[in-house]
């Protein structure tokens, strides 16, 4: 017995120092990972609650004290319904034969994807719901485009952002697509032009618009002479929508065409040769090299590629700012630019209401990008 009691006190300690050792172990991944939850904390999770609760508010901040005043989704319905509805959403025209054929062509084509997917094998109903909801939206989104420019329509923030989208990512795709399918060949001096096509990317946005806005001025520009040798010197683009939109999409274009490019010509280095060979010598044209061997391996990276300049294309503010500042009227005005508008008014319930109007647009539109588009293209190669 007396064996057992001197034996004890060391068990018991050594049992004791075991289990803080095990404490320890288990939670010095929680105490490594505390500062970095507080840090999401404080820039990421915080801001956002308190946005959304500036979005449900009226603020006063000439008050003193401010005057913080709950008043629901008053502001989203002033952007929707309301005063703001023609900034928001654009002057409404009248729809022609022409723009009753594009919403019914857009409507037959969503119906038939639709169809598609009910006759598939991946069939579920909560799946029908979901693409009932995205042919809604999408329908929405193509009425837009139709009433705005049709007879004495005019677009709002939403279309223009979506233009600008749009058409920049296209363009920008497409020509570095392009660029990287002719630095891949065997030509003199491709090292040089491999980095001279990085440069547009490293100029500031600011300094892109500045730049192209020097380059369009048609009187007073460094090639105003060419401007009017081509018949163009008495044209103001700076009073034509059409044209201020035209040139935010090729600035846009310009400065971002090298971020697909230096991508999609990795993908492209990435093709094996010896397979391309192959076929060459089987006889294949360049279009079927291109078609069964080339985009098959590029698809995967171009989606991903495609989904993160979208989304970034959303946030565009700095050229239609240095560029015309939205002008004329809102002709060239993003959401961005609107919200940050409000902002400097300072209007923090109407420009947080724009920004999570923007953030229900971009969510959507990848939403329809990942689900849809992406899926269909993986799914074929």
């Amino acid at each position: 017995m007396d064996a057992v009691h001197t034996v004890s006190p060391k068990s018991d300690t050594s049992s004791t120092s075991f289990s803080l050792n095990r404490w320890l172990d288990n939670s010095t991944p929680s105490v490594l990972l505390f500062p970095a939850l507080l840090l999401v904390l404080a820039f990421s999770i915080f801001p956002l609650i308190v946005s959304v609760y500036l979005a449900l508010s009226r603020i006063n901040v000439a008050a003193s004290p401010i005057d913080i005043q709950y008043i629901g989704l008053k502001n989203f319905e002033k952007q929707l319904f309301g005063s703001e509805q023609r900034h928001f959403l654009g002057r409404f025209g009248e729809v022609g034969p022409v723009g009753y054929l594009l919403l019914g062509v857009c409507l037959i084509t969503l119906i038939y994807f639709l169809v598609s997917y009910i006759r598939s094998p991946r069939f579920r109903l909560m799946g029908v719901l979901f693409r009932l909801i995205t042919i809604t939206l999408l329908m929405f989104f193509a009425w837009q485009f139709v009433v705005a420019f049709s007879g004495n329509g005019l677009p709002g923030t939403l279309v223009v952002t979506l233009i600008f989208v749009f058409g920049g990512v296209t363009l920008q795709y497409l020509i570095g697509l392009g660029l990287g399918l002719l630095l891949t060949q065997e030509l003199a001096g491709r090292r040089f032009f491999r980095v001279a096509f990085l440069l547009p990317m490293m100029v500031t946005p600011v300094g892109v618009g500045f730049l192209f806005r020097m380059l369009a001025d048609t009187v007073q520009g460094p090639i105003a002479p060419l401007w009017a040798s081509l018949g163009f010197g008495n044209i103001s683009w700076a009073s034509d929508p059409n044209l201020v939109r035209l040139i935010i999409i090729l600035s846009d274009t310009w400065q971002w065409t090298p971020f697909m490019f230096i991508i999609l010509l990795a993908a492209l280095e990435g093709v094996s040769r010896e397979i391309m060979e192959a076929a060459l010598v089987d006889g294949a044209a360049r279009w079927q090299l291109f078609r069964n061997i080339i985009l098959p391996e590029v698809i995967p990276v171009s989606t991903t590629l495609i989904l993160i300049r979208m989304i970034e294309a959303f946030k565009l503010i700095d050229l239609p700012n240095s560029l015309v500042g939205g002008g004329p009227g809102t002709a060239s005005e993003s959401l961005t630019l609107e919200a940050y508008k409000s902002f400097r008014v300072p209007d923090l319930g109407t420009s947080s209401a724009i920004a999570y109007l923007l953030l229900f647009v971009v969510t959507f539109f990848a939403l329809v990008f990942v689900t849809h588009i992406r899926r269909r293209l993986l799914e074929r190669i």
